[in-house]
């Protein structure tokens, strides 16, 4: 966070408990001395957050029952468009004539599940305008498996302690099994959502969880850099400044996640966004090696320097925001 959002951020709290302060120090008192008015004029946490809000000026973002959100609208069917090119372009350069199955999930955005209230994006036609675009690839629904409450409160990416339901259906769609029984480890640091870095507001931080299991713990991870050598991380890297980079070490072009108990002839291509580093180790049960392909920061043009396309399960599992905002896909 930049001095400079903290101070805005510093001063909107301190301009907002100062108006609190002038408001119970004006407020009229009833026959008996106490201040008129009752429990209603006192200012919730909620109320507190959106005058905060307010007060810096951050268009877009808003807070519903505690959750904060930035608006997701209006559907930019050029966006649509755009993804749908690099999606076609991997599937006719590397993917046609393979034999590999390919399918397609969308994260919705927690605004979802948020309720009426705020301008959003109509989900199911983003699904069916991205379903459209990718006529070579099945169809996954997610949206059945998730909740307002598999999101993190201050930040727009999922909770991967939520996740096995998600991952079973995936996996079950795509023909394999990933039924494994996990074990929830809460970190000894609190993750403090993007929302929150970005806005300075008076929200506590929320508990950081990832799941193990004997599979897990055997599974081997690498990232491959430009030279296509890989590079060993953890599965779950507890250095990282940013929360959700503990998972497979956040944005990497390319990373590999191989399941030494797992079918060797059983491989997954996982082309996502950050959404899929948390996922992707639920769906290791099922393979005997997972690829994850970021498109942000490894251009299609390029995957056949670095991957060999023979068959394997094939899954594009993109967000909508990232879908509604695809530039950064190349």
């Amino acid at each position: 966070m930049s001095r400079r959002t903290a101070a805005l951020g510093a001063a909107a709290l301190a301009s907002l408990l100062a108006a609190v302060l002038l408001c119970a120090c004006e407020s009229p008192l009833s026959g008996d001395g106490s201040a008129a008015g009752g429990q209603e004029d006192f200012l919730t946490v909620e109320d507190l957050v959106d005058q905060a809000l307010d007060q810096q000026g951050q268009d877009g973002f808003y807070q519903k029952d505690g959750w904060l959100a930035k608006e997701e609208y209006p559907l930019q069917p050029a966006m649509l468009d755009h993804a749908g090119r690099i999606f076609q372009s991997v599937y006719d350069a590397y993917l046609a004539g393979t034999g590999s199955p390919c399918y397609f999930a969308m994260v919705p955005g927690k605004h979802c599940f948020l309720g009426e209230g705020r301008p959003s994006l109509d989900y199911r036609q983003l699904a069916e305008e991205m379903a459209a675009r990718t006529p070579f690839c099945t169809q996954l629904d997610l949206t059945p498996y998730l909740s307002l409450e598999d999101y993190y409160r201050t930040d727009c990416h999922w909770r991967q302690e939520m996740l096995p339901d998600v991952a079973r259906y995936l996996g079950e769609a795509m023909g394999t099994d990933v039924t494994a029984q996990y074990t929830v480890c809460t970190l000894d640091r609190a993750f403090t959502g993007d929302y929150l870095e970005q806005l300075n507001l008076p929200l506590p931080p929320e508990p950081l969880c990832c799941l193990t299991s004997p599979t897990l713990e055997g599974c081997q991870a690498a990232r491959c850099d430009l030279s296509g050598v890989p590079q060993p991380i953890p599965l779950y890297d507890r250095s990282r400044d940013d929360g959700y980079d503990i998972f497979l070490s956040g944005a990497q072009g390319l990373v590999t996640l191989v399941n030494p108990q797992g079918d060797p002839d059983k491989e997954l291509l996982l082309f996502r966004d950050s959404f899929g580093s948390s996922l992707a180790p639920l769906l290791a049960e099922g393979y005997g090696q997972i690829t994850l392909v970021d498109l942000r920061y490894l251009p299609s043009a390029l995957l056949g320097e670095y991957l060999d396309f023979h068959g394997q399960d094939v899954l594009f599992l993109y967000s909508s925001l990232l879908l509604n905002n695809s530039l950064s896909l190349r």
